[in-house]
């Protein structure tokens, strides 16, 4: 039966582990995997706008040897009222896999329930988990086993921040999120979170002090304020979220050799500030590459060509 990866919670903590290694080698050794997926399709449907998901999928299908169709919901008969699990029925009888970037989860949902080929999140308003695979294989690149470090997320309880706390507690990290008030990550997800860091040692801490969540801590994350869609709320939220930007003060609370991430992109002055995005803490740019490696590994793992 064909595996979907509409959630970081599709895998287990044993899987999650199994592919970050496969994504280690492949970045280390790109030509041992040029062919692997020779003859297959792998359809990109994007109904979001996208820099580094579209580029690290198209350029990773093709570097495995596959080839990539870059699709908008408006260049297909989406745009026109045929429903998305149709939409997936057709596009199985193309394509080995499909990726879509979407809003609500539940069209990512009821594309795998009409797709019978791999279906994969590429980002909905709900999670971002392969964003999280390649945090996660930066975190381990910089620190070593991640099992008992320390992530703080500052910022807007958001989709990334849902993966966050799922993919973290599953290696056995201790994450910490601070948000403003009524911003926080939705329930169901922390409870989940919390219930699979019991399992591997991790813990998980929920709060809306910024210093707090930052002292101490090996990595500082952070992500927009206001996430696609939400563009007219922004100046609104600038003004709630200014106290967790991380900036130098932030970043002098964590530990001394903290790492920053981002998932990009970066509304610089805002969520962080140029010091600290160009300076030597900033794991950004690495973790943007390994964008490429981790979906690379998720592709194979998924279509049964590692």
């Amino acid at each position: 039966m064909d595996r979907d990866f509409l959630s970081i919670d599709d895998v287990t903590p044993r899987e999650l582990h199994h592919l970050l290694e496969s994504a280690a080698k492949i970045k280390q050794s790109p030509a041992d995997y040029a062919i692997r997926l020779a003859g297959m399709a792998v359809a990109l449907i994007f109904e979001k706008p996208s820099t580094r998901t579209r580029v690290s999928f198209e350029v990773g299908v093709a570097s495995l040897g596959g080839h990539p169709l870059a699709l908008s919901s408006s260049e297909l008969q989406l745009g026109r009222g045929e429903t998305i699990e149709d939409t997936g029925r057709v596009l199985s009888r193309y394509c080995q896999a499909i990726v879509l970037r979407t809003f609500g989860q539940e069209r990512l949902e009821a594309l795998a329930a009409g797709a019978s080929v791999p279906v994969i999140n590429s980002l909905s308003d709900y999670e971002h988990p392969c964003q999280i695979l390649a945090d996660l294989l930066t975190v381990i690149e910089r620190k070593g086993d991640p099992a008992g470090r320390t992530l703080a997320y500052l910022g807007d309880g958001n989709n990334v921040a849902h993966s966050l706390l799922l993919g973290g507690a599953m290696l056995g990290m201790h994450l910490r999120v601070a948000t403003p008030t009524g911003f926080e990550p939705i329930p169901q997800v922390v409870e989940r979170a919390e219930e699979i860091a019991t399992a591997t040692g991790g813990s998980i801490a929920v709060g809306n002090n910024p210093e707090a969540a930052a002292r101490g801590a090996d990595v500082l994350y952070t992500d927009v304020w206001a996430s696609m869609g939400q563009e007219r709320e922004h100046a609104e939220r600038v003004l709630v979220f200014t106290p967790y930007r991380i900036d130098a003060d932030k970043l002098a609370l964590a530990a001394g050799d903290a790492i920053v991430l981002h998932c990009l992109p970066a509304h610089r002055g805002e969520e962080i500030t140029d010091e600290v995005i160009d300076g030597p803490a900033s794991a950004v740019w690495d973790q943007a590459e390994n964008r490429l490696h981790t979906q690379k590994a998720l592709l194979l793992w998924l279509l049964g060509r590692e």
